[in-house]
């Protein structure tokens, strides 16, 4: 998103992007390219957008504080905002926080107008006007939430969709196969399996995102009940000794009744817990 930026913002206003690493600023065009803090110092900006990932981007602001204005706008578009508030408040400087939700690989760069950006409603007050204007321009879908109603939303809103589309993954074969629905999730699953493995590790390991997935847990047992696959599902499946059994068998379930083991091992089979 930091060349997205770049783009976006070169043409009405003076922009520069540091990075350590000289090779990734080759294509960085319409922009000045900074490898030492030194350059940043000298450059004084009025605001510092940190767009790497949420791995290194309270890293990054500690490497680069020392070298920018007092007043500078410090600014992050991290997909999750865990501890992001905290080091905010403390480190005594203005602030605005963003999330374009948004990406190449499903978005159309060019027409924004389907899409959705949140910016969080704590934080410096020309900071939040400055990204309001911006995505507006873009015809961006605006949303504001504090810090965490924005974790809470995207637990849900980008966590357990990606949740499912890996469970859809994990099932399937090898080959292509007919219907309209099956090539639609096919085409959503390629996408986010191309996704960058960092930002799927922080949509991912979200705090909020266990209780999702024990959603997704939850309505899986209850379909598995509806469909018949088992009368009741709690914490496994356990069988019971009614009716007869002329097969020899091996059967393999949670639990096991006594009469439903003398059943078993009676016709020559075997009852195995798991």
């Amino acid at each position: 998103m930091g060349s997205f930026f770049v783009d976006l913002l070169s043409f009405e206003h003076t922009t520069a992007v540091y990075d350590i690493d000289p090779k990734r600023l080759r294509f960085m065009y319409n922009t000045e390219r900074f490898t030492t803090l030194e350059e940043i110092a000298e450059f004084k900006p009025e605001l510092v957008i940190n767009a790497v990932t949420l791995k290194y981007t309270l890293d990054v602001f500690k490497q680069v504080m020392p070298y920018l204005p007092s007043d500078c706008i410090l600014s992050d578009i991290s997909s999750v905002k865990t501890g992001l508030r905290e080091f905010y408040e403390q480190c005594g400087r203005r602030y605005v926080s963003t999330h374009p939700m948004f990406g190449p690989t499903f978005a159309n760069l060019g027409a924004l107008s389907n899409e959705n950006a949140i910016i969080i409603t704590e934080g410096d007050y020309m900071g939040r006007i400055f990204f309001k204007d911006l995505y507006s321009r873009l015809g961006l879908h605006i949303c504001e939430y504090t810090f965490d109603a924005h974790d809470e939303t995207v637990a849900y809103s980008l966590g357990t969709p990606f949740v499912s589309t890996f469970v859809f993954s994990a099932v399937m074969k090898h080959q292509d196969a007919p219907g309209t629905t099956f090539k639609r999730h096919m085409a959503i699953a390629k996408g986010v399996l191309g996704e960058d493995d960092t930002l799927l590790r922080e949509i991912l390991f979200n705090p909020r995102m266990s209780s999702q997935v024990g959603k997704i847990r939850d309505e899986l047992k209850e379909l598995m009940k509806e469909i018949g696959m088992v009368k009741q599902v709690k914490d496994g499946i356990k069988i019971l000794g009614n009716g007869t059994l002329e097969k020899n068998l091996t059967v393999k379930a949670h639990k096991f009744s006594k009469t439903a083991v003398e059943k078993i091992e009676s016709a020559g089979g075997k009852a195995e817990v798991i």
